[in-house]
């Protein structure tokens, strides 16, 4: 039999064409969720990769949808609450405060200056314990998981005040039409004060911990920025938009709500408007909430916590909207009466549903790693979206 020799050359280019061959498979489709821990509850992402890098991605919604808006219909303005403070259930007790000010609004009533002061100290510590969580989950997502024990170290010392002023420590129900349900209980202030402390020494220790972290930095530097007038387009609020540097905060430049105006307090920003900034914005911002909580503490007026009220409340004819800063970013509600003891309609504006509709923009380019992260930073929550 003659022997037969290949060029070495053309052996390089049949193997060449052989790997060609077996890489160029076209893009690759991938689910993650709805059942995917690093989704922050039940939410699917469709991703179209090429490679390890994102081409477009899907953001589906509507796995845990309640149906608030609807519901509020059949429930009286006191019931609500319950409902209400479901929906972002990290922030509970902020969920209350636009809503009952949208009806004492309607009703013409105001709620005592203790109620005041008392509800924007209980507003400010859902946020902390909403950003503590935050602060220590986001370490996770790189694969820290020392950060995610922190965070809820810490974030029990604020339940703990919240649990002892309110009864309840997830779902406060705890605002009233007019007021509050109970007047603060004895050693509130002197406790929650020392709380505050361990607050400030917990940030100390996330910028050590995290913030200083090269891999962090690495894993979050440049990744997943939001051009401001972009965000502001897609309806991007509260810290995701600040990290942006929009210096917009409703507590400050929306309409006065709570007692906001009469503490000494400042609006963080950061410029590059990646996941890094958004971490950097939300811990700055837990330093200043529990800062403003002392003030709060220092100040707080003596005095009744509930104004006059009918025993069956009947809210009169009209419209009204009324947003707040919560948590997540801005939440609103625009009510509708029509001189019952229920809401006629109710839109809810949630912070997370603008918030993760960029998402599909965000994600585009990134790395396959990279989308739990950037996930992450937005922040989200699944009761936030399907409202």
């Amino acid at each position: 039999m003659p022997k037969f020799e290949v060029d070495p050359a053309v052996h390089r280019g049949l193997a060449d064409a052989r790997l060609n061959v077996e890489i160029d498979n076209g893009d690759m489709i991938l689910n993650l969720g709805p059942q995917h821990p690093a989704t922050h509850g039940t939410l699917r992402l469709v991703v179209r990769l090429d490679g390890e890098r994102v081409v477009a991605s899907d953001v589906v919604i509507g796995y845990m949808h309640r149906g608030y808006e609807k519901l509020t219909e059949y429930r009286t303005y006191p019931q609500i609450t319950t409902l209400i403070n479901r929906i972002d259930w990290l922030s509970s007790f902020a969920n209350e405060v636009p809503f009952v000010h949208a009806a004492e609004q309607l009703m013409g009533i105001e709620a005592p200056p203790r109620a005041e002061y008392i509800r924007t100290a209980l507003t400010e510590l859902s946020r902390i314990a909403t950003f503590l969580l935050f602060l220590g989950e986001m370490g996770l997502q790189v694969g820290a998981i020392t950060p995610a024990f922190y965070g809820f170290r810490d974030r029990e010392y604020v339940l703990n005040a919240i649990e002892s002023a309110t009864g309840g420590r997830f779902h406060p129900n705890f605002n009233r039409i007019g007021g509050l349900k109970d007047d603060l209980p004895w050693g509130w202030i002197a406790e929650t004060r020392e709380s505050m402390r361990k607050v400030l020494k917990s940030c100390d220790e996330f910028e050590d911990l995290v913030v200083s972290n090269p891999i962090f930095q690495k894993r979050t530097r440049g990744i997943g920025i939001i051009p401001a007038e972009l965000g502001a387009s897609y309806g991007v609020s509260g810290s995701n938009l600040r990290a942006s540097g929009v210096d917009w905060d409703l507590r400050r430049d929306g309409k006065p709500y709570l007692v906001y105006n009469d503490l000494d307090w400042k609006v963080w920003t950061h410029s590059d408007g990646d996941s890094f900034a958004r971490y950097w914005v939300r811990l700055q911002e837990t330093r200043e909430s529990a800062r403003m909580v002392l003030q709060l503490l220092d100040v707080m007026p003596s005095g009744p916590v509930m104004t006059k009220v009918p025993k069956i409340i009947k809210v009169p004819e009209g419209e009204v909207w009324v947003n707040t800063e919560n948590p997540l970013g801005e939440m609103g509600y625009y009510v509708i009466s029509k001189g019952a003891t229920g809401p006629f309609r109710v839109k809810i504006r949630t912070a997370s549903l603008s918030n993760v509709s960029i998402a599909p923009w965000l994600l585009r380019g990134v790395y396959l790693p990279d989308i739990i992260t950037v996930l992450a930073s937005l922040y989200f929550i699944l009761g936030d979206i399907d409202k």
